[in-house]
């Protein structure tokens, strides 16, 4: 027999490891998670991994003894968690108990009428931007929310003495225009870009730069460039804008909402016009050193972390206050 936990405890939340920053910052909440661990380390199953400072509150469990345990919540991060995953390592009554499904990403295939596989009502659905809860049909689904992004203060200050542009994308040349790989390769003609990721050193780039050391890394370069057309918000534009760094963008997606053009960075779909805009803050570092103090005010202002853990936490408790009333519902004499 399963219990819900009704009070104000700490909450016991299962999840994968999907994103590794994400997760990460999802840490930073006053709850445990908990983690499949495999021997294989496949896909979800990486436990806590060496790459994130994890606190004592994100707790590896072997994949084989996940259904012996309680859970107040389960969180599903992926299309896979949600189809396979937890057939695979849930038991019946915790595929019962309240569960959440949050939406990393814009939908692959058409951009408006892509139905999303999660379909259960019973399940609250969280998109981590206003822009992908718009292009996501969700139809049916009652419990729909926007949480975005917050991300923990990094302890540099920046310093845009490389007059250089800086890219941070993984595998970028591998998946194509999907993560802007022509933009990219077209920009780079004409403007001095380095590029960092996972997979990039065989397309000119730098490398991996593990997450820890990222915003020192980054905080050295003149701007941020982020030459995806059709995406969610990426965290490494947070980080790179709580670090005191002019943002350059394409104008879709929730960057059009965040970014101040002129401001606290540049927008623009004329790729053209961008190439201009970079290459003025490559010649005019005092101007860059002022986009850079406002885009870590609107930083502060809009990824505050304590706000994104209170939203989680407060989405975890509501979530699970409206399964108890459905469970109460379903089972009372008087419906």
């Amino acid at each position: 027999m399963h219990q819900i936990n009704t009070t104000n405890g700490r909450l016991k939340i299962f999840t994968w490891h999907i994103h590794g920053s994400y997760l990460y910052y999802l840490s930073q909440g006053d709850y445990d998670i908990y983690i499949p661990v495999t021997e294989r380390k496949s896909e979800g199953y990486y436990g806590r991994g060496e790459t994130f400072p994890f606190g004592p509150n994100v707790i590896e469990v072997p994949a084989g003894e996940v259904r012996n345990m309680q859970f107040d919540c389960i969180l599903f991060q992926s299309e896979r968690n949600f189809l396979i995953d937890q057939h695979e390592v849930l038991a019946d009554w915790q595929k019962q108990l309240p569960r959440v499904y949050v939406e990393h990403n814009t939908p692959e295939k058409h951009p408006t009428n892509t139905r999303h596989v999660m379909s259960d009502p019973q399940v609250t659905l969280v998109h981590v931007t206003h822009f992908n809860k718009l292009m996501w049909d969700s139809t049916g689904i009652p419990n729909v929310r926007v949480i975005e992004h917050g991300v923990c203060i990094p302890q540099v200050a920046y310093q845009g003495d490389i007059p250089r542009g800086i890219v941070v994308i993984n595998h970028i040349q591998q998946r194509g225009r999907i993560t802007g790989w022509d933009v990219f390769d077209e920009v780079r003609k004409h403007v001095p870009l380095d590029l960092i990721g996972m997979g990039t050193s065989e397309s000119g780039g730098l490398g991996e730069v593990l997450n820890p050391q990222l915003p020192e890394f980054i905080s050295h370069y003149r701007f941020f460039f982020n030459p995806i057309r059709y995406t969610s918000f990426g965290l490494a534009v947070c980080e790179a804008m709580m670090t005191g760094m002019p943002v350059v963008a394409l104008a879709t997606t929730e960057y059009v909402t965040v970014i101040k053009d002129g401001e606290s960075g540049f927008i623009d779909t004329n790729i053209g016009n961008l190439i201009d805009k970079m290459n003025s803050l490559i010649a005019d570092p005092a101007r860059v050193a002022d986009m850079g103090a406002k885009a870590k005010q609107t930083a502060l202002e809009k990824f505050d972390i304590n706000r994104f853990t209170s939203d989680w936490e407060n989405t975890f408790r509501q979530t699970i206050q409206l399964t108890i009333h459905n469970h109460d519902k379903k089972n009372s004499i008087y419906q």
